[in-house]
């Protein structure tokens, strides 16, 4: 398993209702409530992100097929919103996207393929697949003893105490991370550089790599 981002996307908050600094690769913005839910309306809220999240990709994906194609097709409009019902103790939700092209007349056959292609953007299955969500609680704490995993090219320095995440190493590289097995790191299950890379996404500092002869 590899993840999509190499930095995960970080939300941090403080006593301000309900406001949050968004970190991604670039740079931060702000999140929050519209004030007549108590925040501050100081940046997008949730789900205003994820009809952008939606929208964007949309734009995105068209953009790319519509250059494919050669079409000339300047400029795309799409527009989202949702709603939601309640049918029994089942909560529905609704996306409505509505796609356009200003001063641009389309043909049925682009119109109809192009409505195919928005469908298929990775947002689109996202949201209408099968997405599991796992939630990692943890806090910071003393490091403590260190457990040491050794070969001839590289040490796996493993602070038990830290380690909240374990159920990661272990799906993405079964190979060297087993649960089951003891010990559960084998270093030579792997080569150094998958290892170190796969070290290097722990969250808490719970793993680190010390490299021989460096």
């Amino acid at each position: 398993m590899q993840y999509k981002f190499e930095k995960p996307i970080t939300g941090t908050g403080g006593t301000v209702n309900y406001q949050c600094t968004i970190e991604w690769r670039n740079g931060r913005f702000l999140a929050d409530e519209p004030q007549k839910t108590g925040g501050q309306d100081s940046g997008p809220d949730p789900f205003t992100l994820l009809m952008s999240s939606l929208a964007s990709c949309t734009l995105i994906t068209l953009r790319m097929y519509i250059e494919r194609k050669g079409w000339d097709i300047p400029n795309i409009v799409v527009k989202t919103n949702m709603f939601q019902t309640l049918t029994g103790e089942t909560m529905n939700y609704f996306i409505d996207r509505d796609i356009s092209f200003p001063d641009r007349v389309i043909e049925p056959d682009q119109k109809s393929r192009l409505s195919e292609i928005a469908e298929q953007c990775p947002v689109s299955k996202v949201l209408e697949g099968n997405t599991k969500i796992r939630t990692f609680v943890y806090q910071e704490e003393p490091a403590g003893k260190e457990i040491l995993y050794k070969n001839n090219d590289i040490t796996v320095a493993w602070r038990s105490q830290l380690c909240k995440h374990s159920g990661r190493c272990v799906t993405q590289l079964p190979q060297v991370f087993n649960l089951k097995a003891h010990p559960w790191i084998n270093v030579n299950g792997a080569d150094a550089q998958t290892i170190t890379e796969q070290v290097s996404k722990c969250p808490t500092g719970a793993l680190f790599i010390q490299h021989h002869g460096q």
